[in-house]
C-alpha cells in the first residue's frame, strides 16, 4: 500500500515539473511601477506646461520641475512604504487573533474549514478526512484559515522597503521625461511643444504596456492614459494663462 502511495507521489512530482505555469506572477511590482511612471509622467508635465503658460524661462520650470520629481519621489515613495506596512500589520493582527481562536474554540473553527469547502460542493464524507488532517497540522490548520476563510497571503517582509524604493524610482524616471526639454532648450514656449510631444508619446508607450502587462485592452489603455495626461497638461496650460491675464 505504501509503495503505491509512493509511486502516486511520485508520477505527481513528476507531472508539476513537467507543467509549465503561465501565469503573471509580479502583480504586486508592476503595481507600484505603473503608480510611479503614471504619475511621474503625469504631474511634472501639468506643473511644466503651467509654468510655460505663464511664461516662465526654461531654467525656472526646470528648477521646479526637479523640485516637484524630487519631493513626489519622496512623498510617493513613503506612501508605498506605509501602505505596505499597514497590509503587513494587519495581516500579522489577523493572524494572531485566528491562532487565538483555533485555540480557543477549535470545533467552531473545524466547523469553518467544513464550511468553507463545502462552498467549493464537497461533500461532507469528502471533507472530514481534510478537516481531521488539519486539525493534527495546527500551523497548515491556521495558513488554511488565513487563506480560505480571511483571503489574506503571506506578505513579504520586504515589500514595504521594495514597494518605496519601485515607487520613488519609477516616478523619478517618469518624470525626467517631460523636463527633459527644458534641459536642452532655452526658450519655454519652444520647449513646451517638445515636452508635449515626448510625454504623449511615453505616456501612449506607457499606457498600452500597462494594457498588456494587466491583460486589460492594450490600445484603449494606450489611448486613456495619453488623454489624462493631455487633459491634465492643457488644464494647468490653461489655467496659467488665465491667471496671468487677470
Amino acid at each position: 500500500m505504501e509503495t503505491a502511495e509512493n509511486g502516486t507521489d511520485d508520477l505527481h512530482r513528476s507531472l508539476l515539473r513537467q507543467h509549465k505555469e503561465n501565469h503573471f506572477t509580479a502583480g504586486k511590482t508592476v503595481r507600484d511601477i505603473i503608480l510611479g511612471v503614471s504619475d511621474g509622467l503625469t504631474v511634472p508635465f501639468a506643473l511644466a506646461a503651467g509654468l510655460s503658460g505663464a511664461d516662465a524661462s526654461s531654467s525656472i520650470v526646470l528648477t521646479a520641475g526637479i523640485a516637484e520629481v524630487a519631493a513626489g519621489a519622496i512623498s510617493m515613495g513613503l506612501g508605498g512604504y506605509l501602505a505596505a506596512k499597514s497590509e503587513a500589520d494587519h495581516y500579522m493582527r489577523e493572524l494572531r487573533r485566528e491562532e487565538e481562536e483555533i485555540i480557543a474554540v477549535p470545533d467552531t473553527e473545524a466547523a469553518e474549514i467544513a464550511e468553507i469547502l463545502a462552498d467549493y460542493g464537497i461533500e461532507p464524507d469528502e471533507y472530514a478526512p481534510v478537516v481531521n488532517a488539519l486539525r493534527r497540522k495546527p500551523q497548515a490548520w491556521l495558513d488554511f484559515m488565513m487563506k480560505f476563510e480571511l483571503g489574506l497571503e503571506k506578505p513579504d517582509p520586504r515589500r514595504a522597503l521594495q514597494s518605496a524604493f519601485t515607487i520613488a524610482v519609477a516616478y523619478v524616471i517618469g518624470g525626467l521625461v517631460p523636463l527633459s526639454p527644458y534641459m536642452f532648450i532655452s526658450s519655454a514656449q519652444k520647449a513646451v511643444s517638445a515636452s508635449v510631444v515626448i510625454t504623449l508619446a511615453a505616456l501612449l508607450i506607457f499606457g498600452y504596456a500597462k494594457g498588456y502587462f494587466t491583460d486589460n485592452k492594450p490600445f484603449q489603455s494606450a489611448f486613456q492614459t495619453a488623454l489624462i495626461g493631455a487633459l491634465a497638461s492643457a488644464a494647468a496650460f490653461g489655467m496659467a494663462k488665465v491667471v496671468q491675464s487677470s
